[in-house]
């Protein structure tokens, strides 16, 4: 089964690829420029002006600023104090140098018009690159010099310089008719920039304006078309395949009882869940077995407390209910039967009754009964010897 699936997921895939191929050579074919989002020639030329007109407003030294640097004036004499390393800051107007980056203290600035590039070879002992700027008009550049000598650490960074001069509108020096064919042969890419002017440059920005517009559309096509094209032509014709012709094709493609036999893992799992299904069996049945009482108690009578309540009224008070406590007397002495050693316990006092609570003993010395005096200790009763029976003998 998963060989068939893979195989028809292949035979997919091939399709799609196609099918995207195609989309791409669709968009090839024609640039459709009344495209509701392509902005158009007119667009293009106002969104440029437009650009323009940002880059002139406000601090126009801050805005137009084409580049930023350490440059070192090389042609300093040593009386003068050498070669030393300045801040410069090139814009579309004119070139500054500061003391250090902070832009604070300015030494000169320099008007870009009629000026041009020169290289300038580097001395025997010097390792910077050096090139120059020089006047077209034959004055002096900087004070009394003729030329501005500038060196930098790396050519990298000459290049880098030339072509930011270059954005200034600072051209190299032009060379001799056939020196400069011989350069526009070998280097066609740089007579191309030489030849660069403000109006071309307009030209090319609303050119790139056009162009960005038109790829913006095609990449917002392309990205919402190529999942559409692979769920349409990949998932849902697999799923379709698998739900429709998987079955047939199962069948078709050898002896249906190989493809029901057991394997040997689901037959151990099979296994090991009947012996699960036995154990657990067996376990219900003897819960089942088991006979589990509670055993309970009932909870003794409440105790009469009835008594209590009685001390608790105030004292000079009586409870219309209650009488007071009788006076318990000692029990009357019996007549001594002859051969007892002493006389037998009295009977109960006759408060007493049965079933009923005893009143609680008094201690000595505890406070007085509310309703009436003390009760008073018990006496103890009198032993007395048994007599001795006395004997007549009367004569006949």
């Amino acid at each position: 089964m998963e060989r068939i699936v893979t195989t028809h997921i292949r035979e997919r895939e091939g399709r799609t690829k196609e099918q995207v191929m195609l989309l791409i050579d669709i968009e090839l074919a024609y640039m459709n420029t009344n495209h509701e989002d392509f902005i158009g020639f007119a667009n293009a030329q106002q969104r440029s002006n437009q650009m323009n007109k940002k880059k002139t407003s406000g601090n126009q030294d801050e805005i137009l600023v084409i580049r930023k640097g350490w440059l070192t004036i090389n042609n300093i004499g040593i009386m003068k104090g050498g070669s030393k390393e300045y801040w410069f800051v090139l814009t579309a107007e004119n070139l500054s140098w500061y003391k250090d980056d902070e832009e604070k203290e300015k030494k000169y600035m320099l008007s870009v018009d009629n000026l041009k590039l020169r290289d300038v070879e580097k001395g025997f002992m010097s390792s910077k690159h050096i090139f120059a700027l020089f006047n077209t008009e034959q004055r002096n550049v900087y004070k009394d010099y003729r030329q501005l000598e500038l060196a930098c650490e790396t050519q990298e960074e000459v290049d880098s310089w030339k072509a930011s001069f270059l954005r200034a509108g600072v051209y190299p020096e032009r060379v001799g008719d056939k020196e400069k064919a011989s350069e526009t042969e070998e280097n066609g890419s740089d007579s191309f920039m030489h030849s660069m002017d403000p109006q071309l440059e307009r030209q090319v920005e609303t050119i790139r304006n056009l162009v960005d517009s038109y790829m913006a559309i095609v990449n917002k096509t392309v990205r919402d078309l190529m999942p559409k094209t692979i769920m349409h032509l990949m998932i849902n014709n697999t799923k379709e395949f698998i739900f429709s012709e998987l079955l047939a094709n199962l069948y078709s493609c050898g002896d249906q009882n190989t493809l029901m036999e057991e394997s040997a893992e689901q037959a151990q799992r099979r296994d090991e869940m009947l012996r699960m299904y036995h154990a657990l069996k067996e376990a219900l049945s003897i819960i089942s077995d088991i006979n589990t009482t509670t055993v309970s108690t009932p909870m003794p009578p409440p105790v009469d407390d009835s008594w209590l309540q009685v001390q608790s009224v105030p004292a000079g008070r009586r409870s219309p209910t209650s009488s007071p406590t009788p006076q318990r007397r000692a029990p009357a002495v019996p007549p001594a039967r002859p051969g007892s050693r002493g006389p037998a316990p009295g009977p109960p006092p006759a408060g007493s009754a049965l079933g009923g609570a005893p009143p609680v003993p008094s201690r000595p010395g505890a406070s007085p009964d509310p309703f009436g005096p003390p009760p008073q200790v018990p006496s103890r009763p009198n032993r007395a010897p048994p007599g001795v029976p006395r004997i007549t003998i009367s004569d006949p």
